[in-house]
């Protein structure tokens, strides 16, 4: 048996950068849980449903990588759980060094709150 891939697939493009995420909704909080398989692993609490987790998995990395959730696209995967997503205005080397100061100081992230109306 082997071990997860840690490894990820990461690409420069003239904008940014290009990588491959995991989406785990309805989790019981959000959270980054780190790179597996060569894709960094989100856990969200919004359910897959009209687009809402799309829009927690941008804000989530938003929030993590210390970004605008304008400079993040998601290239492929709207409907999937697997997914490919662009970051504009950040190097492959800058990504990384985000991520491994993700795993550093702890992956959670505050849930976003639901309006009550």
């Amino acid at each position: 048996m082997t071990a997860p891939r840690t490894l990820m697939d990461i690409h420069e493009t003239a904008e940014g950068v290009t990588f491959p995420i995991r989406v785990q909704p309805r989790a019981s909080r959000c959270e980054c849980a780190g790179v597996q398989d060569g894709a960094v692993r989100l856990k969200i609490t919004a359910p897959p449903v009209e687009g809402r987790a799309n829009e927690e998995c941008i804000r989530l990395l938003a929030e993590a990588l210390n970004l605008r959730k304008r400079q993040i696209t998601i290239l492929s995967g709207r409907k999937s759980r697997n997914k490919v997503v662009a970051v504009a205005g950040l190097s492959a080397a800058a990504l990384r060094e985000r991520l491994a100061g993700l795993a550093a100081t702890g992956p959670d992230i505050p849930a976003p709150q639901e309006n009550a109306t």
